[in-house]
């Protein structure tokens, strides 16, 4: 009985561990993915400055932001577990969607265009629920 006991409170400590690290490795990819869309919009700024590449619109920018966020949600859900969970599928379609909008309006896209792709990214996602 006490051998059973030690090894459930073994198997706890190394539960709580992954569960620690997983949180750690969240909040430090937070931070990257900060950085790096900070960065981008700078460059993007400072290009516009220096050469006349201009957008036109530019605020669509702000639409990117939380679809980069969503796609490295889902990135970092996938490397946690090891697979694509429930979760993780939801970043994935929500950040492409939304990288897909910002798309549209950033590179002057007919819409025309996008309503397939929606279907497309819609029909992967129901591809990915099936396989769960």
């Amino acid at each position: 009985m006490s051998d059973t006991i030690d090894s459930l409170k073994e198997a706890e400590k190394e539960a709580l561990n992954g569960e620690s690290q997983s949180r750690r490795v969240k909040r430090h990819s937070g931070n990257t993915t900060g950085g790096l869309i900070l960065i981008g919009i700078g460059t993007i700024f400072l290009l516009s400055q220096l050469t006349g590449f201009h957008l036109h619109n530019w605020w669509a920018l702000f639409i990117l932001i939380p679809a980069l966020c969503k796609l490295n949600e889902a990135w970092q859900g996938y490397r946690a577990d090891g697979r694509i969970t429930h979760s993780t599928r939801g970043a994935l379609i929500g950040g492409t969607l939304m990288a897909m909008v910002a798309s549209v309006f950033l590179l002057n896209l007919s819409w025309s265009v996008f309503w397939p792709l929606v279907l497309i990214v819609l029909g992967v996602g129901a591809l990915l629920n099936g396989r769960s």
